[in-house]
């Protein structure tokens, strides 16, 4: 998870030079076509049977989490500072709080719904005295943590039985049908250095996945999440060193927040799954 976190911090400042010039679905589209070519060679050592699972609706659930997780996501790293746009991602464990109580109908207790609800209130914190609280992209950031929360629900569902070799190719092959048709009518010819940046997301985002996917195998999530926390770390130095950005005060106390309500959620979870 750690080396998972370095490779999102570096995406996110790519990310962020390409986002003034090409369109978010074009960058995720060029993400899923490197991605493939990254995993051709074990499409073609292990063939259809790597696409074997009994559970293909929750793979495909997981494609389109995805999708909406990389292209909100790319559009807010686009227009928002690092640090911001990375904060707001972090926001996803409480979105799976939100999906556990009235999507799944799991009973929620007091506990975990008042740390969701002051995660939500560091959301507020961070992005009002800014004014960035109606921005799309802050929106569109909210948007791509709710997304990711279906994603990593099917990554924990799946992980086990499946592997991280079959998610991985039903995530790669599965993101480039669905981002193909928009990436045509959205088509922006990349050029010169921007290809090098998208052969670099594409390839490193698979890496990524691949790490996220046996991070989960192996250990509970109370473990993993907290790790990817240093993602925040990284991408603000990221963003002072390349984009002369400087977290204010207030991006701090609402990092800090949300950090704190989602690691007490992660305890919590670890709490009453040692009872049962």
């Amino acid at each position: 998870m750690l080396a998972a976190s370095v490779g999102y911090a570096a995406v996110s400042a790519m990310v962020k030079e390409l986002g003034g010039d090409l369109p978010p679905v074009v960058i995720t589209f060029a993400r899923a076509a490197f991605g493939v070519a990254a995993l051709l060679p074990v499409f073609l050592l292990r063939g259809f049977g790597i696409f074997r699972t009994s559970r293909p609706g929750l793979h495909m659930l997981r494609v389109c989490g995805s999708f909406g997780n990389l292209t909100l996501g790319f559009y807010a790293l686009s227009h928002l500072p690092l640090a911001t746009a990375t904060a707001l991602s972090f926001t996803q464990p409480l979105f799976m709080i939100l999906l556990a109580a009235f999507v799944l109908g799991e009973a929620v207790r007091w506990r975990r719904g008042l740390a969701t609800l002051v995660g939500f209130f560091g959301v507020v914190v961070m992005l009002g005295p800014s004014g960035l609280a109606l921005n799309l992209a802050a929106l569109a950031g909210l948007g791509a943590a709710a997304s990711q929360a279906v994603a990593y629900g099917v990554i924990r569902n799946r992980s086990a039985e499946d592997g991280a070799l079959t998610i991985l190719a039903w995530f790669t092959a599965g993101l480039l049908v669905l981002s193909t048709p928009l990436a045509i009518v959205f088509w922006k010819m990349p050029h010169g250095v921007q290809w090098l940046y998208l052969i670099f997301i594409g390839l490193t985002l698979t890496a990524v996945q691949f790490c996220i996917i046996n991070a989960f195998r192996l250990a509970e999530a109370t473990v993993v999440n907290p790790v990817d926390y240093v993602r925040l770390i990284f991408t603000a130095i990221l963003g002072y060193l390349l984009f002369e950005e400087v977290p204010t005060v207030w991006t701090i106390v609402g990092a800090a927040t949300i950090v704190a309500a989602t690691f007490y959620i992660l305890f919590r979870e670890a709490q009453l799954s040692k009872k049962a």
